[in-house]
Order: structure tokens, then sequence, then C-alpha cells
């Protein structure tokens, strides 16, 4: 019933709002919208600013005199010395920086990249991959890992993709379709 009623006045205000917006004044419609541009200040600075402009001495062909330019006088600088540096400021930052050492020398892996040179079913195949690609790099590192029946061959510990990126472009002479696996890799690989 409420609803019926509801609708029932908002139908019949319509026609209302209609006439309404018909016979507005003729005035209204006929202005011209207010300037909203804005206009540039006329008003002068308060400081003469001018003494911090900077001054350019063009340059003059060899053998022609230097034009002789008023240069303005510059306003002293004064001179700064930097705050000496507290002892227990530093002998806590040492120690923070003797605490991260030390924990840096126990990470062994990080995240970081190496080549897929092979996916596939034939360890003959794997075999002959790597041994081509350890006779060109013998420095390169492999790994071969069989979970059953596939074998997968990585190639290098790469930290940066930059690195990685060196590295396939070197194994796609062999492979063409060798692609970058994100993984951990082995940090230091000097025992």
């Amino acid at each position: 019933m409420i609803l019926r009623l509801r609708n029932a006045v908002l139908l019949l205000s319509l026609p209302l709002l209609a006439a309404c917006a018909t016979t507005a004044p003729a005035t209204t419609r006929s202005q011209t919208p207010a300037d909203t541009t804005r206009r540039a200040a006329t008003a002068a600075p308060t400081e003469e600013v001018a003494k911090y402009r900077p001054v350019f001495v063009l340059p003059f062909a060899s053998g022609a005199a230097a034009p002789a330019t008023p240069k303005p006088a510059a306003p002293p600088v004064p001179k700064t010395t930097a705050p000496a540096p507290t002892n227990q400021v530093n002998a806590q930052v040492e120690q923070r920086l003797r605490d991260q050492a030390f924990t840096n020398q126990n990470v062994k892996y990080i995240s970081g990249f190496r080549v897929r040179a092979y996916l596939g079913l034939e360890r003959d195949q794997v075999m002959s991959i790597r041994r081509q690609v350890i006779s060109r790099y013998p420095d390169e590192t492999d790994y071969i890992t069989f979970k059953q029946p596939v074998y997968r061959l990585y190639i290098g510990d790469y930290a940066t993709k930059l690195d990685a990126a060196r590295g396939l472009a070197r194994v796609r002479q062999f492979v063409p379709r060798a692609e970058l696996e994100p993984m951990q890799v082995l940090l230091n690989k000097v025992p």
C-alpha cells in the first residue's frame, strides 16, 4: 500500500517538474556564464629578488676583448662546519655492522636463477647436452634432477637476472628451448 502511494506521488510530480522547467524566466537563460579565467596579479613583489638571480658571462671569441659587465656584489656566505661525530653512535653502528657481517657469513643460499637446459624423458639426451655445455664452459655448474620419469638439467647459479640472461644466451647455442627458472641458488661455490 505504501509502495503504491509513493509511486503515485512520484508519477504525479513529474509533470509539475517539467512545467516548472519550461516556465523559467528568460533572463536567466540568456545570461552568459561568469568569467572564470584567472587574471594575472598586477601587484609588485614586496622584496627585491634581483640580487638572487644568477649572472652568466657569455663566451667571447679569442682575440676579442671581453665585454665589461658589472657584477653584482654577492653577499658573504657564512662558513659552516660539520658537527663532530659522537663516539656512542659510531660504536653502536660498528656493533650492528659486525652483527650483520656475522649473520651474512652463515647464509648459504639466495633467491636467484638457473637455466633449465633440458626437461624430458631420455637420460642419454640429458647427458649429451651436459657434456656439450661442460666441454665449452667448464666453470659452469650443472645439476641433473630426476623425478620419475622426468629428467631436468639446470646450468649455473646466477644471483641476478642479468647474469642469468647472459648464461641463457650461452646455453641456447646448444639447446634453443632453454629457459630461466627462479630458484634458490648456492651463494658461495668456494668450499
